[in-house]
């Protein structure tokens, strides 16, 4: 019978992990974990969400993958543990544009599953989606982050090679935000900073000061209302993989999922 303390529930060391730009990706503001920290799960949701949140980042997070290395549960039991996570905001699964082959004219998708300790709302999840970092849930109050500060430590979540410390961010934050100020759209910010990086990136701070040089948009007029921000994600059902907007996915779960019809 599963163990009720999911801290012993651990992965090995040797647990795949998914390939670049997919598998497991976590949130901010997760919180310490704690025995009681997956108490209001059901058993079996509440001992896998005990061993997925021990998985380090990048690592496979497909059914098959998590059935194949714990010893309790199939693949059946498994996809209904992570549908449980979902909808109790634990977790999402998300597919995102990729830079990679845009200058070709080609598209190509990645596929996350982001994972929060803490259990989120909906609403959170769709800030998160579109690029924002909602203020923590749960926790102490923390002092008011600017939109600059919040945009640049949001990178790292975009590509771990531009992770920021605190300190880098409040460095930063006056150039992000004269950047922002000259062109508000956050995923123009996002793509201007992240676009084209080398392999190795050994000082993230100094890279993005010199992207917020470089790339630093003109002053001008708008003439025209601004458009919407281009939407480079989708949310995904935890169930059948269903794409669809977050407002038609409350619990991670598509209409068809949520009445066990599968999708249909």
């Amino acid at each position: 019978m599963a163990t009720e303390n999911p801290i012993s529930a651990l992965p090995s060391p040797a647990h795949p992990m998914a390939n670049p730009g997919y598998g497991k990706r976590g949130t901010p503001d997760q919180g310490p974990l704690r025995r009681d920290t997956f108490a209001h799960l059901p058993l079996r949701a509440r001992y896998l969400a005990g061993f997925v949140d021990a998985l380090p980042e990048n690592a496979a997070m497909d059914a098959k993958t998590l059935a194949k290395v714990q010893p309790l549960y199939g693949q059946a039991a498994v996809r209904s543990a992570l549908n449980e996570l979902s909808v109790a905001g634990h977790l999402r699964r998300v597919r995102r544009l990729s830079d990679v082959g845009t200058e070709s004219g080609t598209t190509r998708w990645v596929f996350h599953t982001y994972w929060s300790r803490i259990a989120r709302s909906d609403e959170w999840w769709a800030r998160f989606l579109d690029g924002d970092v909602p203020e923590p849930e749960r926790e102490q109050e923390r002092p008011t982050r600017t939109d600059a500060y919040r945009r640049l430590a949001q990178l790292g979540l975009r590509d771990p090679r531009l992770t920021l410390s605190a300190a880098d961010c409040t460095a930063l934050e006056a150039a992000a935000a004269e950047w922002l100020g000259r062109e508000p759209d956050p995923q123009l910010f996002t793509q201007a900073m992240t676009a084209g990086l080398p392999g190795i990136v050994h000082s993230p701070r100094d890279f993005v000061a010199r992207r917020l040089r470089d790339k630093l948009p003109p002053r001008r007029v708008r003439l025209t209302p601004t458009p919407a921000p281009v939407r480079r994600g989708l949310m995904e059902c935890t169930e059948c993989g269903r794409p669809g907007r977050p407002e038609a996915l409350p619990g991670g779960l598509c209409r068809g999922c949520r009445a066990g019809t599968g999708g249909t």
